[in-house]
């Protein structure tokens, strides 16, 4: 059996996790650390309390470890294994274990238990070799990760940056498998295609202009996404020469969906002509005429998500270093939008591409670049088709390495 150890129930693994079921080739448990997302609980992010509205549980094998009193999935000290992992695998006849990164503790005791067992690991983590270190962890961070990877014998990396890393740090190429990060791309295919019909009542909704250039901003408020890029590129498009706009971008707006500390300042620079966090709509203020246009939607769970991407016209993600990859992006794309990307997302290279003059990606923090980018994406071009992303970054192909690499150690036993 191959246990996965990973810290609780997330949206966006669970899907591969009944793929991987519903193939029926390789018997696996899924551990949960934590029952963190099941229940309304605090994101410190979004500053709200919330629960997804899917199921997360459903149609695959898993059950829950026991951990340290007062746990958190958000710090490295604070989720530990309070049994140990011997017993389970013996009882479980457990062939190899897979663990979702080095985040926590309980991965680095479950590597160490498994080490001694001889069971092989196999990781899935998401840092890449972007940058964005202070220079301290540049040189403590190699000297540790050394350590784990020599008790690791399998590395499913889900991208181009991700796999550098690992490569970096003297993994070998046979060691390295391809399981990339994906979205379940056919539900928000099928969502998106279910709203596409309402967009101009979706708009309306929101007081979106139907005539006006949408441009999206989906995620936390926070400082490492950078959402005051998108506000300072919207002022330059407002000043970029009318002949060097395509029509449709003669009026832009912009659409904030999400909730974090930014919030207040993000407003204060907008004019906000509808804020679903405050009872009433705002009238046009033509007193902030200068101030581009914007609408707040609050925080949109899985299944409400998609009316945004049917609503905008555009996806922007302006984050730092800290976006070890971007899923919002996979949605975007599977969802029939272009994404703009900064150049420090992870899954910029694969999912984007970097380079060309028509990119879609501009250079971390370059607002100039942002513009651009944005009136390319106006243009359609360099736009990334639904199908070249759902044809290579989906949970088959995961599935379809998962295989292989349980069927290679039946082989050798």
């Amino acid at each position: 059996m191959l246990a996965i150890l990973t810290t609780h129930p997330i949206q966006y693994q669970t899907p591969l996790w009944q793929a991987l079921a519903e193939d029926g080739s390789v018997p696996f448990e899924v551990w949960f650390l934590s029952k963190h997302g099941l229940k309304k609980s605090q994101d410190e992010g979004f500053g709200k309390k919330f629960a997804w509205d899917i199921d997360l549980l459903s149609r695959y094998p898993h059950r829950f470890l026991r951990t340290n009193t007062n746990s958190s999935v958000s710090s490295f000290y604070r989720l530990r294994l309070a049994e140990p992992l011997g017993r389970e695998f013996v009882e479980r006849k457990v062939s190899a274990l897979w663990i979702q990164g080095w985040q926590v503790m309980a991965y680095w005791q479950a590597v160490r238990e498994a080490h001694r067992a001889g069971i092989p690991v196999w990781l899935r983590g998401e840092s890449n070799d972007l940058g964005g270190m202070p220079l301290w962890k540049r040189v403590i961070k190699p000297v540790i990760l050394r350590q784990l990877f020599r008790r690791i014998e399998t590395f499913l990396y889900i991208g181009t940056a991700n796999r550098r890393l690992y490569e970096k740090y003297g993994v070998q190429s046979y060691q390295l498998h391809s399981a990339p990060y994906s979205v379940d791309n056919e539900r928000f295919a099928r969502q998106a295609a279910e709203s596409r019909p309402l967009r101009a009542k979706i708009r309306a909704e929101w007081r979106i202009p139907q005539t006006a250039f949408c441009i999206l901003f989906c995620g936390k408020f926070i400082p490492k996404k950078r959402p005051m890029d998108l506000i300072k590129a919207a002022h330059l498009l407002s000043e970029t020469p009318a002949e060097e706009k395509p029509e449709r971008l003669k009026q832009a707006h912009l659409l904030f969906v999400g909730s974090g500390e930014l919030g207040p300042e993000l407003r204060q620079q907008c004019n906000v002509i509808f804020d679903a966090e405050v009872s009433s709509d705002a009238p046009f203020d033509r007193k902030y005429s200068t101030r581009p246009t914007a609408s707040f939607t609050g925080f949109l769970n899985q299944t409400e998500i998609s009316k945004a991407y049917v609503a905008a016209d555009c996806l922007v993600l302006p984050s730092d270093y800290g976006e070890t990859w971007g899923l919002v992006v996979n949605e975007a794309i599977a969802s029939g939008l272009p994404a703009v990307v900064s150049s420090a997302c992870g899954c910029a290279e694969d999912l984007i591409g970097t380079s060309g003059p028509y990119s879609l990606c501009f250079p971390l923090g370059d607002q100039v670049a942002l513009t651009r980018a944005i009136v390319r994406s106006a243009k359609g071009l360099d736009v990334p088709t639904v199908e070249s992303v759902m044809s290579k970054y989906n949970f088959n192909v995961s599935v379809r390495t998962v295989r292989e690499l349980f069927s290679n150690l039946k082989t050798k036993s």
